[in-house]
């Protein structure tokens, strides 16, 4: 099988294009990238669009638009070309057929007329049994009688691959050395009954035509790999392969109740990522631990640090649990390394319509570029900016009623007044000169800082928590500040 060395690596990432992209799918993507990047090796995207049924185009739109998004670039395929094209599995339909064909030529492969309601019958029995209940064979040495007889009943016939009677065995690059048995992987199809060729037979044939080295995808595929390595040996046989490739099988990744984080899981779209603005750095570097880690005492690093000391080898293939406050976590550190003007500009489309409450003229951006570097320190997702500085650009704040309770006990219209007068003799262009003004006023009424804040804060901003607040009062100046604790204040005798 291939070893990994130097500009020899070619690896490929080849998903279907139905749906929304997953974390899992991420995740894979991520670890070939990776891969061929430390080798200085070759990234093959492909696409396997043969399910017409489930394949549409605007997923196929999405799954591009998503890779740019994420920062993966590829050395062959869409947009991109290369010297295999074309690289979706639609338009390479004549390539499984010639294949197909090759293979029942040389007696690899064989027509299976078996029935469905055939097949289940004798799986029930083998079950019933005890025995191995994958297909008996029984259409492998039909004579040509049997084959007459099966055409005239109008019967239709799968082309089913023969699989050698012997072990087979690899070193899985993950799982270390791997062993199944014969009777545990029996002949299965490779092309339907109306010609169509199935993914048991197109994935391997264009790993071959494309001449990929390593295999890296998730352990839900372990079990199809003894089938294609002696589909490969048929390849290497016929012409079609140079060699088999070396597996690698990427552990599960687990959701909710450890339980296989699957498409319907709400957690495991990349949408929902993007939309409640996770860096790409932060979303691949929290991904990249889910099997693999750069050490055992960090886990916030650049995805060039990643690429750098990534060796497939070192992937654990026990389950990974996907902790979305872990990787929240690790997002808010990857915000908090940003440049201060790249930051503001991130946040942007949270500053925009649809997701900005406040009407386009209203936005200040003087405002926003004053109170960018302050809520820098403060967002674990981009998307919560929109309601941490909604107080800049709306003409008055949207109170969370419960904050208000919360904040505003008796005795806070007293505490409120004494800080308007603080404020009204402080240095508006010095937070620290407004929070000696709210010190001060909380020490006249007997409440330490925290305490004597949060009227404050909610008269001006609507919440019990956000931005720090005396750099909002400076940002949000005299005139508005003051108005809003006058208005608080008339609400509180009301």
């Amino acid at each position: 099988m291939a070893s990994a060395s130097g500009s020899s690596v070619r690896v490929r990432f080849c998903p279907s294009p139905t749906g929304n992209p997953h974390v899992g799918l991420v995740r894979t993507a991520l670890f070939n990238w990776a891969f061929a990047k430390h080798h200085g090796g070759t990234l093959v995207f492909r696409i396997e669009d043969t399910d017409a049924a489930r394949d549409s185009e605007e997923s196929y739109n999405q799954l591009l638009a998503s890779m740019r998004w994420l920062g993966f670039d590829w050395d062959e395929g869409p947009e991109v070309g290369g010297p295999y094209a074309p690289y979706r599995q639609s338009q390479r339909m004549d390539l499984y057929r010639d294949v197909a064909q090759k293979l029942l030529d040389r007696g690899h492969a064989y027509h299976c007329y078996c029935s469905q309601e055939e097949l289940d019958t004798r799986r029930e029995a083998a079950r019933a049994a005890g025995k191995p209940s994958g297909y008996d064979g029984h259409c492998r040495e039909l004579t040509a009688a049997q084959v007459e007889e099966y055409k005239a009943q109008g019967r239709e016939a799968i082309v089913r691959f023969r699989m050698p009677d012997e072990p087979i065995t690899f070193t899985d690059l993950v799982r270390g050395e791997i062993t199944y048995l014969p009777e545990n992987v029996p002949d299965y199809g490779i092309v339907r009954a109306n010609g169509a060729p199935l993914y048991t037979l197109v994935n391997p044939v264009d790993d071959a035509l494309m001449e990929i080295t390593h295999v890296l995808r998730g352990e839900d595929l372990l079990s199809s790999t003894p089938r294609q390595i002696a589909l490969y040996k048929a390849l290497i046989e016929l012409g079609v392969a140079k060699e088999i490739p070396a597996f690698g099988h990427l552990p599960y990744v687990m959701g909710e109740g450890n339980k296989k984080l699957s498409k319907r899981d709400p957690q495991s779209s990349l949408n929902l990522y993007r939309e409640r603005g996770f860096l790409p750095e932060g979303l691949l570097n929290y991904l990249s631990l889910l099997g693999w880690s750069l050490s055992a005492d960090q886990d916030v690093f650049s995805i060039d640090e990643m690429v750098a000391a990534f060796d497939v080898t070192d992937v654990n293939p026990n389950p990974a649990r996907f902790d979305l406050k872990k990787c929240e976590a690790i997002n808010a550190d990857h915000i908090r390394m940003l440049d201060v003007k790249d930051f503001a500009e991130r946040c942007r489309p949270w500053l925009q319509a649809p997701h900005a409450p406040w009407a386009p003229e209203a936005f200040d951006e003087a405002k926003w570029q004053a109170i960018a570097p302050h809520a820098q320190t403060r967002l674990k997702v981009l998307s919560e900016i929109t309601d941490n500085v909604d107080f800049l650009f709306l003409p008055e704040p949207v109170f969370d009623e419960a904050s208000w309770n919360k904040a505003m006990k008796e005795g806070s219209d007293a505490l409120l007044r004494t800080a308007r007068e603080n404020l009204e003799a402080a240095d508006w262009a010095s937070a620290e000169s407004l929070k000696e003004a709210v010190l001060a006023a909380g020490e006249a009424h007997g409440l330490k800082l925290g305490k004597a804040q949060a009227p404050v804060r909610v008269a001006v901003t609507g919440r019990t928590v956000g931005l720090p607040l005396f750099e909002s009062l400076e940002v949000l100046g005299k005139e508005k500040s003051l108005a809003r604790v006058d208005a608080a204040l008339a609400r509180l005798a009301g």
